[in-house]
């Protein structure tokens, strides 16, 4: 839930910042790829702190190498959210991360099946993990659709 907290957190504090001119104006695109970038920094950072455990244990055991693929998740989330910030890239970072939700949710999945915890809670129901990542997706879509054509 923090993730989404973040995101939408940001999103207003950035819109209303840039509607009123703080420190320049900018519109909603902006708002939307700089908070998605919060976001994944947000996300990215339990790859190696204390909640490394946990998200090791989300990955569905069909999967060799769980510690690998969380550190490399947990880098792909850090160089996407760069790519967020740089407009130029951020259509481009956009799109991995689309890639990058999908390709996570198995793992979404198993967590919530086997109720898992993260930093001693228990995870949100396979319902309720899905209707997030949802919202992260339609977010990631957005800034690329609402991006500058190239």
């Amino acid at each position: 839930m923090a993730p989404f907290i973040v995101l939408t957190t940001l999103f207003v504090v950035l819109s209303l910042a840039g509607h009123f001119q703080l420190p320049v104006s900018y519109g909603w695109w902006t708002s939307l790829r700089l908070s998605l970038s919060g976001m994944f920094l947000l996300t990215a950072s339990a790859h190696w702190g204390k909640r490394r455990p946990d998200l090791i244990k989300m990955v569905p055991p069909f999967f060799t190498r769980p510690d690998v693929l969380v550190s490399l998740t947990g880098v792909l989330e850090i160089l996407g959210a760069v790519g967020l910030m740089i407009p130029a890239a951020a259509r481009s970072a956009a799109v991995g991360l689309a890639l990058l939700l999908v390709t996570v949710f198995p793992a979404n999945v198993h967590a919530a099946r086997k109720r898992l915890t993260i930093g001693g809670r228990e995870v949100e129901g396979l319902a309720p993990r899905t209707a997030l990542q949802l919202v992260f997706l339609a977010a990631a879509v957005g800034v690329f659709m609402g991006g500058p054509a190239r």
